[in-house]
């Protein structure tokens, strides 16, 4: 439970006491669909506990060792969502988190060597994105509909992103967000 700040922390400890971190993929993510008027304080809280302080954590846990080897690659799983979404307030403002974070600890920490990146998915055939959009329901059509690849992405599609930022062929590139969403952030598909 990465809600449970000193739980992940003693976790944290004993995996960087018996492992030497190279690279670190903060991907932790959930959120309430809730408009405006109807979002509470316990949803808010919930929503950045879980989005925004376990990638802190985990960072400030993997960096020293990425420090001292000179060469580390963190990426952060942020979500097409920054950009806005109804229904998504919290989740929305906590992605948006995610790519500022980014960009900070890009700042902070390339004089180490150490890259760090946004792969931000768009709608992926997730448990998750299933359980909030049920295929056969008008508005998973209308989101697959604008997706310009004409299909859903696949947990596959962030591993690859993910991997490619790990590697030492990226190792030029830092502070940036690649959206992997079919083409959702480009606009919508032609009809």
């Amino acid at each position: 439970d990465l809600t449970d700040r000193k739980a992940t922390v003693d976790v944290l400890s004993k995996i960087t006491t018996e492992h030497r971190i190279d690279n670190l993929i903060n991907n932790a993510g959930g959120g309430f669909h809730a408009y405006l008027g109807e979002i509470d304080s316990d949803q808010l809280t919930q929503t950045f506990d879980l989005n925004l302080a376990p990638l802190i954590l985990c960072a400030q846990a993997c960096i020293p060792a990425m420090k001292e080897k000179g060469r580390g690659r963190i990426v952060n799983v942020g979500s097409r969502a920054a950009y806005g979404k109804g229904g998504q307030s919290i989740y929305s403002a906590s992605k948006a988190g995610v790519h500022g974070m980014t960009k900070s600890w890009a700042l902070e920490l390339g004089k180490y060597g150490i890259t760090v990146n946004t792969v931000a998915p768009g709608p992926i055939a997730t448990e998750m994105f299933m359980k909030n959009n049920p295929p056969d329901h008008p508005r998973t059509k209308g989101i697959i509909d604008n997706i310009l690849m004409g299909r859903m992405g696949e947990p596959e599609d962030i591993a690859g992103a993910c991997e490619f930022l790990v590697s030492d062929k990226a190792g030029f590139i830092t502070g940036q967000t690649l959206f992997v969403d079919g083409g959702l952030t480009v606009g919508l598909a032609p009809s």
